[in-house]
């Protein structure tokens, strides 16, 4: 099954691997795409993966968590991502932009000194930064952002857009009762918890209409005391069904609940897909594609998710950071990732880029 022909969302991938969001540290120092990030996409597409989803592009100035991200804030970023698209279009290639606001996960480095903004300002152990809480106009200003983001996404021809709503970011952060502490429009229960991600749907929609592709990755589970638990997400996830969302990508954990995210040291099988239980459940709950992320490394494994119905789409990430053309090994009979796991590839600061530090050793 993995590769099978896969239509959602009115458009069709040639196989079920999805190249999973990834950091790539290779947009210039202003945000712009570059000669480098360029190349990077058109070595994915070159390698057989179905569905490309960019690294975390940013949406709205406060919003900056690292450094020569992908930018989509501004209407000048425009040209540049269309040459990305048109790139990996010319090899057959499908990609998605995920849009991004970093929340609390923000350094004042990057913000110009000023603090990080977030639903409340609920201390962060893992940047020992406690936020500042943002207003009710300010909040709707964000919302705007991403709908413009949207925009500019589909002038720039991408097939469509992912939103960042997992690993602690702003929307996480809006959903979660751990960091949102609000009593008003934007929290105090769970259906006003999920207000800011409803609204930033109807932005998108309202800018880009209603066939354009809007995916989500979102936490099943915070790992945090007092955050999100699957059945939390899977109720959220329901909403968003009915809203019309396009897919949902199941992952987990945020800064401060450590490496829950991007598991290291994946030896075995039995360590491999460690969200696939989650994964199962919305499965279970929803008509809408899942797709599975997180510390898959083993072909056999992902036709066996696929054939026992927990998932509809792999999703891969530090894998194709080593081994780019992964899928057409795959197809060719390949078993199993060369990733080892390591995380180093994640060490983007101590990176001139993101890379595999493995290779060539």
């Amino acid at each position: 099954m993995l590769f099978e022909p896969f239509s959602f969302a009115k458009f069709d991938v040639k196989n079920r691997i999805v190249r999973s969001a990834t950091y790539e540290k290779r947009a210039d120092v202003d945000g712009f795409v570059t000669g480098s990030l360029m190349e990077f996409y058109e070595d994915l597409a070159r390698g057989g993966t179905g569905l490309i989803i960019t690294g975390n592009a940013l949406v709205h100035v406060s919003g900056r968590s690292v450094p020569q991200m992908i930018c989509i804030h501004n209407d000048h970023y425009i040209d540049k991502l269309r040459d990305l698209t048109e790139a990996v279009h010319r090899l057959d290639g499908k990609i998605i932009i995920q849009l991004v606001h970093g929340g609390r996960q923000c350094f004042p480095a990057l913000l110009g000194g000023e603090n990080p903004v977030a639903p409340s300002a609920v201390y962060d152990p893992s940047t020992k930064i406690t936020p500042r809480e943002l207003s009710n106009e300010e909040i709707w200003e964000i919302i705007e952002a991403f709908g413009d983001a949207a925009r500019r996404a589909l002038y720039a021809g991408f097939d469509g857009v992912q939103l960042h709503g997992a690993h602690g970011y702003l929307i996480n952060e809006f959903l979660s009762p751990h960091t949102n502490k609000r009593n008003d429009y934007w929290g105090g229960d769970e259906e006003r918890r999920f207000h800011f991600l409803e609204e930033i749907y109807k932005d998108i929609r309202k800018e880009v209409g209603d066939s354009y592709p809007i995916m989500i990755k979102m936490n099943a589970d915070d790992f945090i005391e007092g955050g999100l638990k699957a059945v939390d997400s899977v109720r959220t996830a329901r909403r968003l069904e009915h809203l019309g969302i396009s897919a949902i990508e199941v992952s987990g954990g945020m800064y401060e609940s450590g490496s829950k995210t991007a598991q290291v040291n994946i030896m075995n099988t039995e360590q491999e897909a460690y969200f696939r239980g989650a994964a199962r459940l919305f499965k279970g709950e929803l008509g809408v594609p899942v797709i599975l992320v997180g510390g898959i490394r083993s072909q056999s494994l992902a036709e066996d998710i696929l054939m026992k119905g927990d998932a509809d789409l792999i999703s891969l990430a530090r894998p194709l950071i080593r081994e780019p053309d992964l899928p057409l090994k795959f197809l060719n009979g390949k078993e199993k990732a060369d990733c080892i796991s390591c995380n180093s590839c994640m060490r983007f600061m101590k990176l001139d880029m993101v890379k595999c530090t493995q290779v060539n050793k």
